[in-house]
């Protein structure tokens, strides 16, 4: 770009400049952790297909020196990933098989959810659309979500609408609002949900032009978080907590149970009172999808369970987040409990 032409472009947002400063390169993230290069060469072999993205904002919440830290581990590429296990695939919760548009997905009654970007601030290493395929030809034709759209305004079964992706908070505050004042406009939509992981790894995009997109809003906005351990959570994310709840949203959190990141309760324990503490009510425990590249994150069910068995013990009911698999042609999250079990 031109100087000419950067002097006459619109300044970014804060987010936007912290965003395009993400980290990408593996040893750039390692040496900003004091951690060894020698870890850098599995990190760029497993992050070849599904590339390494963290915000330095996540990245400053890490503990310098730790290989091991739960926060790194969410996002660093191991080896582990290339291994091919048996059970782990590429579509493990057949969502191919739910596509009614190509960024429509209806899965389960009454909701449908809607893929607004394939973008994200950060990649989660245990992302069950590592590989979902995005960038469809038939995508770009007609504009962005036309057919998508046209879909739900037909369908008036669908009451509620979830934003998803990626991340929808990596659309402009522009680009979000044309996409919610189109579902505004469809009388049968009485809720929209946005799932997002944005206000945790890159608190500033809750700023004045968010709360302004969600404030316009005509229907009830439920806000569903993604933090699965208690260092997520400090001041800068709590603020944002306090800013979206000012802007009159619910705000839940669902969280994926991942070896060697939360997979104890006192872990668990700690994230339950932390979310409450900012406002944010634990709504659902995830056993991890079984997508190719993530055994090594796999916690068996029986261990789910005894973790959530002593968070009963421990916490007030409404602490303690549901304990949920998803299960292909299933109505709903299928609740795990020691009667439906499979044991794995």
């Amino acid at each position: 770009m031109s100087v000419a032409a950067e002097l006459k472009a619109p300044a970014r947002a804060r987010w936007q400049r912290e965003l395009a400063e993400a980290v990408s390169e593996p040893r750039e993230l390692l040496g900003i952790l004091g951690l060894p290069a020698s870890l850098a060469s599995a990190a760029e072999r497993a992050g070849a297909a599904f590339a390494l993205r963290v915000t330095r904002s996540f990245i400053a919440r890490m503990r310098h020196g730790d290989v091991n830290d739960p926060l790194l581990r969410q996002v660093l590429p191991l080896g582990e990933e290339l291994i091919e296990t048996p059970g782990f695939t590429a579509d493990p919760l057949e969502e191919g098989a739910a596509r009614r548009a190509p960024q429509l997905l209806h899965k389960y009654p009454g909701r449908a959810l809607l893929i607004a970007t394939e973008a994200c601030a950060i990649h989660c290493r245990y992302c069950f659309r590592r590989e979902f395929p995005y960038s469809m030809p038939e995508a770009r034709t007609g504009g962005r979500w036309s057919e998508a759209l046209e879909i739900i305004a037909q369908d008036a079964s669908i009451e509620e609408v979830i934003l998803s992706g990626g991340d929808p908070l990596s659309l402009s505050d522009a680009r979000l609002e044309q996409l919610t004042d189109a579902l505004g406009r469809i009388a049968h939509v009485k809720r929209i949900r946005v799932h997002t992981r944005q206000p945790i790894v890159l608190p500033s995009r809750v700023d004045a032009g968010l709360l302004a997109w969600l404030g316009g809003i005509r229907v009830p906005v439920v806000v569903v978080l993604h933090a699965n351990h208690p260092n997520e959570i400090d001041a800068e994310v709590r603020a944002a907590c306090a800013d979206l709840r000012s802007a009159g949203v619910t705000l839940l959190n669902q969280s994926v149970l991942l070896k060697g990141v939360n997979d104890d309760a006192d872990t668990l324990e700690r994230l339950s009172v932390a979310l409450m503490d900012a406002g944010v009510l634990p709504y659902y425990l995830h056993l991890p999808d079984r997508v190719r590249g993530t055994a090594h994150f796999d916690v068996h069910e029986p261990v789910a369970l005894a973790l959530i068995d002593e968070l009963t013990r421990r916490l007030s009911g409404y602490l303690v987040p549901r304990l949920v698999r998803e299960i292909p042609g299933e109505a709903s999250k299928v609740p795990v409990s020691r009667h439906n079990s499979s044991q794995s």
